[in-house]
């Protein structure tokens, strides 16, 4: 759990450290076909979820024949190459055609947690899952701080030289120091299920495909934002030579809050029940992202950010022991490669209609749009998520 968790950290702050910036990249390196910078913004994020969206279930599939370890491996050594290849782009079209093939060959979240959820105790998911919530946390805080800092002292692709540096090293940790259980389920001589008897088994199970549409859902409302925050902040900040490093300086203590909630509530939800502790999270989320709409500083923002940042903390692990579970042991991989699917699905669509609807409304209608999916979200929790606890 520690190796994971540590893996965890420095794969996704090599991954994060880019995201401040990455609007501004685009901006920077112009389009070769005339196309507009807010819509290859939204390309570059967009192409990435909707690659992954596809790649997902594939490569959780081939986990469980093949090994977890092995899964995580292909996504840090491939993303160490793609990530450092940015670097050279000269147009935001190359920069697009990289970010998919990105996301065609990484997923180290989903292949960790999968490997995590096969090894974890059931009744102990949520303390485990909120450990990797952690990691994931504090890379988000730290990559998007060094990130903005190294783009606005030297250069945006300086960077890109970081962030492969970061992956290589979380490649090696899991190569020397993890040494995956053989927990399989031995399978009946020739057996051999198509990867659509997997899936199906796993839509079936019940629970599970609400926490699918919950998990669209609430991947939709973190990332609508996404590709517009660093022009909203442009709105906020006077020092606009700053921009980088105080979008950054946002993402990352957003970042840090939920990686201190994440364990408390992880822990929580093995207690009272990991649905109680989504639907507060949710109802909270909703309610900080209705006042974004009206922030006139950017002191302002940054608060609410974080207060959004906590809720986060639980949103994210409850829904990873809910699968945890719900699920059958020996599916992991299918199950969290359907589930980071799902959250590509969502990642994929968020930026791109967040856009539309800044172009359309503003900048401001998408914090409002965001806090309505939050809401939405809380009450098909409370209608249609099951309101048992499975038993260990």
């Amino acid at each position: 759990m520690y190796i994971l968790s540590f893996n965890q950290l420095v794969a996704v702050a090599g991954f994060s450290s880019i995201f401040p910036f990455l609007p501004l990249y685009v901006e920077e390196l112009g389009s070769s076909m005339g196309l507009s910078v807010e819509l290859l913004s939204g390309l570059v994020f967009s192409g990435q979820a909707f690659a992954m969206m596809i790649a997902s279930p594939i490569w959780g599939n081939l986990a469980d024949r093949f090994g977890r370890k092995m899964m995580i491996q292909r996504a840090t050594y491939t993303g160490t190459i793609i990530v450092l290849l940015m670097a050279f782009v000269q147009s935001g079209e190359q920069l697009v055609i990289l970010r998919t093939i990105q996301g065609l060959f990484t997923g180290v979240i989903a292949a960790n947690n999968a490997l995590l959820a096969a090894v974890a105790p059931r009744k102990q998911s949520g303390y485990a899952m909120g450990m990797l919530q952690m990691s994931y946390g504090v890379g988000v805080a730290v990559g998007p701080i060094i990130g903005g800092a190294i783009a606005d002292a030297l250069d945006y692709r300086y960077a890109f030289f970081v962030t492969a540096g970061l992956l290589f090293v979380s490649s090696l940790v899991v190569t020397i120091w993890i040494k995956e259980p053989n927990n399989r389920p031995p399978k009946a001589e020739n057996e051999s299920p198509s990867f659509f008897r997997e899936w199906k088994n796993i839509f079936t199970t019940p629970g599970v495909s609400i926490t699918f549409t919950l998990r669209f859902l609430t991947q939709m409302g973190r990332m609508m934002v996404i590709a517009i925050l660093a022009f909203f902040a442009q709105e906020l900040i006077t020092n606009q030579a700053q921009i980088n490093s105080t979008v950054g300086l946002m993402m990352g203590i957003s970042s840090g809050a939920a990686t201190l909630s994440a364990i408390y509530l992880g822990k929580l939800g093995d207690r009272i029940g990991h649905q109680a502790v989504f639907i507060g999270s949710t109802l909270l989320s909703g309610l900080v992202y209705l006042p974004q709409a009206a922030v006139t500083a950017a002191w302002q923002l940054i608060l609410l950010q974080t207060l959004a940042g906590v809720a986060l903390g639980g949103i994210i692990p409850s829904l990873a022991a809910l699968l945890a579970v719900y699920t059958t042991p020996g599916h992991e991989g299918g199950v969290y490669g359907l589930d980071n699917a799902i959250n590509a699905a969502g990642r994929s669509v968020a930026p791109m209609l967040g856009g539309l609807i800044a172009g359309w409304a503003g900048l401001r209608a998408t914090f409002t749009a965001t806090a309505v999916i939050f809401l939405l979200t809380t009450l098909v929790a409370l209608l249609w998520l099951p309101k048992f606890r499975p038993e260990e």
